[in-house]
């Protein structure tokens, strides 16, 4: 800072111009270091799933003892056996290998009573209605194999549009209202999905196995900009330092 009376002293404006710069520098390392955390984590999150989906299925029982100990059940394999309900079937708006449709979800009736919603798979737009692939809706007893999946608590994101339940088209995974809307009660309904595998079903319809895998992972990007972005600061800092000393 100046001093008033002998006018030595750093110029005020300068200090201030250093203090600026050192926040700036500050807050560009830490946001290159929560990337490298975030990539560790990310990396750590792809592991564990390849591994759940490469082991042996488990059943319905296993899976519940898992998250009841508070294991995350996301991406397990798994197997159950239940009875479809072909007429309470849910759709969520979705694409699959560039065409617009539809996940139908099912409700599948357990031995004990209670239902698990299955993602059965992909049908395209014009097949949303259930008469247009009869083969499909399957019925007796029948074994489902595929991933579990934890439900949602809230909308992704606000640029989601809100499920349309009068019209049957969900827009976001809303496993209670997915239940609600076709009766089923709550206590009743297995507190999480299952996304069947490519198993094909009669008719070739719904199209299974369409679970969403490739998790993006651009985090050391990210770290990669946020410390360029520092060294350029020290650089630039640094160059014009020199330039007002010379």
């Amino acid at each position: 800072m100046v001093d008033a009376a002998s006018g030595s002293g750093v110029p005020f404006g300068r200090a201030a111009g250093i203090v600026l710069v050192l926040i700036a520098l500050a807050i560009l390392l830490s946001l290159g270091t929560w990337q490298v955390q975030r990539l560790h984590w990310k990396e750590g999150l792809l592991a564990a799933i390849t591994e759940r989906r490469a082991a042996p299925p488990v059943d319905l029982a296993a899976i519940e003892a898992m998250a009841k100990a508070g294991e995350d059940v996301d991406y397990r394999t798994m197997r159950v056996t239940g009875t479809y309900l072909n007429d309470k079937e849910r759709h969520f708006f979705a694409t699959y290998e560039g065409r617009t449709g539809y996940y139908v979800y099912t409700p599948l009736q357990l031995a004990d009573g209670r239902f698990l919603l299955v993602n059965r798979g992909f049908v395209p737009f014009e097949r949303k209605e259930a008469e247009t692939r009869k083969q499909g809706q399957l019925s007796g007893a029948q074994t489902v194999t595929g991933l579990a999946r934890v439900k949602l608590t809230e909308k992704p994101s606000w640029v989601v549009p809100d499920n349309d339940v009068a019209k049957n088209i969900f827009y976001w995974k809303d496993l209670d209202v997915m239940a609600s809307s076709v009766g089923l009660n709550a206590a009743e309904v297995v507190p999480f999905f299952v996304d069947a595998d490519t198993t094909p079903n009669s008719g070739g319809l719904p199209i299974g196995g369409v679970t969403q895998l490739d998790l993006p992972n651009n985090h050391l990007q990210y770290a990669l900009t946020w410390y360029g972005l520092a060294a350029a600061l020290v650089a630039v800092s640094g160059v014009f330092i020199l330039r007002r000393k010379r």
